[in-house]
């Protein structure tokens, strides 16, 4: 089997482990991951703003690279993976071959823990962990994907962790896309609400499906002086591998 990775505009630029950390797993579990050059941002940030045209022109682009093959696209983040499936073909409704397009590509698209559980399974693969591990489901995986359970399976099955329920483990942390830029006081008070959940679980790790999410959490815990670690769920789980 072969995919295409996206690997999305936060892997890229701050956090490649978690980019190491999908490519590792895929090719762990016999896939081969093809990269295509010259792929930039999905248009999430634009879209959020109301900046159709240019969120439109970040759609084409990343259409232009993707199209030409029915491979697999996998993506390590549950708000640029709903962008391409959900909004893309609502970008392009007055225009008939690219809506045809980004149908195509909408229906090539997965998130990764999706991709994970409901085609390589690999919730049956008896990967090992450590600590206690508490999961925040994201808005846009858990709302406009509809991906509630396969983080889940995939950290239950973990041999040697604990998963913690995290209390209102789908309440926005704040972070929000550009919300985090326009509205910093609220988007910071959610984040330190969102840490609080996290306390309370004695957990020693928490994790996630969007590193927006993750780097909004991470910032309330380096301003609170908490020990505890952030990771996306890919690096988790690779962990598992070594």
């Amino acid at each position: 089997m072969r995919v295409q990775l996206f690997a999305t505009c936060l892997v890229d630029t701050f956090f490649p482990e978690t980019g190491e950390a999908t490519v590792g797993l895929l090719r762990h579990f016999g896939v081969e991951v093809l990269y295509p050059q010259g792929q930039t941002c999905c248009g999430k940030p634009a879209d959020s703003g109301g900046y159709r045209h240019e969120s439109r022109k970040a759609a084409e682009h990343f259409i232009s690279i993707f199209e030409g093959n029915d491979d697999p696209i996998v993506i390590p983040s549950g708000s640029c993976a709903s962008m391409v499936k959900n909004h893309y073909p609502d970008l392009f409704k007055d225009d008939s071959r690219m809506r045809e397009k980004a149908e195509a590509i909408a229906g090539r698209t997965y998130e990764l823990s999706q991709f994970l559980v409901n085609v390589l399974k690999i919730h049956e693969a008896n990967l090992s962990g450590k600590g206690r591990i508490t999961y925040h489901a994201s808005c846009q995986l858990t709302r406009e994907l509809g991906v509630r359970e396969e983080p889940l399976l995939l950290l239950q099955s973990l041999k040697g962790a604990e998963l913690v329920p995290l209390p209102y483990a789908d309440r926005c942390c704040g972070f929000g896309g550009i919300f985090m830029a326009k509205l910093p006081e609220v988007s910071m008070a959610l984040a330190d609400e969102k840490l609080d959940t996290v306390l309370s679980t004695g957990a020693d790790t928490v994790t996630g499906c969007d590193h927006g999410c993750l780097m909004n959490i991470a910032d309330a815990i380096r301003r609170r002086g908490s020990a505890v670690q952030v990771k996306h769920i890919a690096v988790v789980l690779a962990e598992g591998l070594r």
